[in-house]
């Protein structure tokens, strides 16, 4: 996956960022499962994804299937296999999904490590963030791998600026 569009090109206002970045939109693909658990949102997510999650000793029950990101923060589930015969939960992952915790750190990028406190952190030291021009920049370079790395198996950019204009808000 890759999640710069090069016909597009990086706005310089932080808002913009992931709109250029991701042709126009922010966010998720649109919902095609509930999540049998919860009801919430669901979205596929490639099953390399899920494997490269997984703790090391339940990646044999993901070598098939086809599989969906739970994205609903007070839902144990993380990964339902379509057919709902496999479920994993936040208990079966390496580490924390941005979507489902609630306290620091709350991760926010994937591929570089970037989480909401070095975005507020930044904040209240400039009164902005260049997190997301940041990260944009990386992403014109080829150098993310959302797909696999991002739990939820997309761009992580439309969150990184959700949480910098919450905080900018906030301020």
């Amino acid at each position: 996956m890759n999640c710069y569009a090069a016909e597009n090109s990086i706005a310089e206002s932080g808002s913009e960022v992931g709109k250029a970045v991701l042709g126009g939109r922010e966010g998720p693909e649109p919902v095609t499962q509930r999540c049998k658990n919860c009801g919430g949102q669901s979205r596929p997510v490639s099953r390399k994804t899920v494997i490269l999650m997984l703790k090391p000793e339940l990646l044999e029950q993901a070598i098939t299937g086809t599989y969906t990101f739970c994205s609903a923060r007070d839902c144990p589930v993380v990964y339902f296999e379509e057919q709902r015969t496999r479920v994993f939960t936040c208990d079966d992952l390496r580490g924390p999904v941005g979507a489902k915790v609630s306290e620091d750190p709350i991760p926010l990028c994937y591929c570089f490590g970037f989480n909401e406190s070095h975005v507020r952190a930044e904040i209240y030291r400039k009164g902005t963030t260049s997190i997301p021009e940041t990260i944009a920049r990386l992403i014109r370079e080829g150098l993310c791998d959302c797909e696999a790395r991002n739990p939820s198996g997309v761009c992580c950019l439309g969150e990184v600026n959700k949480a910098a204009r919450r905080f900018t808000e906030g301020t």
